[in-house]
Parts: structure tokens; C-alpha cells; sequence
């Protein structure tokens, strides 16, 4: 996990459903078992990884573990959520900072072409989740659409989209978002990241105009 990838999340907004510890200890001390645990499933996946695994790179006594986590499927559930609130952390800020609806579409990709180019394991653990934690899998992509979503409902509401673009659209565009990081920055990166987002924004921009 590197630096410019990573997203300074707060621990009670990045893992969902977990009681959140009450000292910064107890913070940094689940902060560090997470991206621990990211390094550790990303690199060698679900059933090859134990929990010493964790607690040894995280620098975690094993018993301190289980203050947290009940067991690895816990472990790994929080990690999924983690990585959306990361994904979450890292695009939304340029989505703000675009002046209209097409311009949000862009830079939401963008921002997440740039994360995954640095944080390429977070494809093969949500992809695990489908099979180890089947709901926070469907958690994590429900959550990215319904983000779109919104976004394109708002842009119709002011008159930047055609009318009646949303959710059917959403799914089309995460669904080229999520392809696109595998191809460009996962499997290789033989292309400028700035011409793949150009091109695939033509696209969008082409079936979301206001005509």
C-alpha cells in the first residue's frame, strides 16, 4: 500500500459495523491491522494468509487481534469496507472540486484510474469477497453506484444531463470504471493514463449529454 494511495481515513468512517476503540491507540493500533491485513490477503489471498501473518507485519500482539476481530473472515469483511471508504476518500474530493455534471463523471474516473494504478491489490481482494464475504462485496459496489448515481440524477435535475439518466446508467459506468483500472492499471500500464480517461469520457460524455 503506498502513500499516495492511501487515504488517511478515519477508523470509525472506514470500518462500517466495528465498535470503534476509543483511544488514538487503540486507533492506530486497528489502522495498522487493517492495512496489514491488505498487504497480506493482497499478496497471497484469503485461505494462504493467517492471522500471525497479520499481527506480524502489523506489529500487533495476536492476542490484541481478537480485541478487534473475532476471526479472519472479520478481519477480511472490515478490509473490503476499508478499501471503499479508501476509493471513497480519494475520488471524491476531485469530484467536488469539478464545475458540472461531465466534469464530475471524469474526474470520478480519474480519481480512481489513480488509485488503483497504486493500489493494485484491491482487485484481487474484492474479487475474493465474493466468494469470503459475499455481502460486503455487494456492499462495496451498491455503495460506489448509488454514489453515481446521485450524481447523475443531480446533473439531470439541473439540466447539465438528459432527462431520466440513473441508476441503469450508473451500473454501465462503474462497470467501464472497474475494467478500465484492471486493464490500464493493473495488467499493464502501456498506455497514458491521461489518454485512456480522455477517450472513455468521450464516450460517457457522448450517452449522458443533454442533446
Amino acid at each position: 500500500m503506498t502513500d499516495a494511495a492511501k487515504q488517511q481515513v478515519p477508523i470509525d468512517e472506514a470500518v462500517s459495523g466495528l465498535p470503534v476503540p476509543k483511544t488514538e491507540r487503540g486507533r492506530r493500533t486497528l489502522r495498522a491491522l487493517l492495512d496489514a491485513a491488505a498487504l497480506e490477503f493482497g499478496a497471497s489471498g484469503f485461505h494462504a494468509t493467517g492471522i500471525t501473518d497479520i499481527t506480524r507485519r502489523a506489529g500487533v500482539a495476536l492476542g490484541s487481534f481478537y480485541t478487534y476481530f473475532a476471526s479472519k473472515e472479520d478481519i477480511f469483511r472490515a478490509l473490503v469496507t476499508d478499501l471503499s471508504a479508501q476509493v471513497k476518500a480519494h475520488v471524491t474530493p476531485r469530484v467536488e472540486e469539478a464545475p458540472d455534471a461531465l466534469s464530475r463523471e471524469k474526474a470520478a474516473l480519474g480519481g480512481y484510474l489513480d488509485f488503483v494504478s497504486q493500489q493494485q491489490l484491491i482487485y484481487r481482494i474484492i474479487d475474493e469477497a465474493e466468494f469470503v464475504a459475499p455481502d460486503a462485496y455487494q456492499g462495496h459496489y451498491r455503495s460506489t453506484v448509488a454514489r453515481v448515481t446521485a450524481r447523475l440524477e443531480a446533473g439531470a435535475a439541473r439540466g447539465e444531463l438528459k432527462e431520466g439518466v440513473g441508476e441503469v446508467e450508473a451500473w454501465a459506468i462503474a462497470g467501464m470504471n472497474v475494467f478500465l483500472g484492471l486493464r490500464y492499471g493493473v495488467w499493464g500500464k502501456d498506455r497514458d493514463l491521461a489518454e485512456v480517461l480522455a477517450r472513455a469520457h468521450e464516450l460517457v460524455a457522448d450517452g449522458l449529454r443533454r442533446r
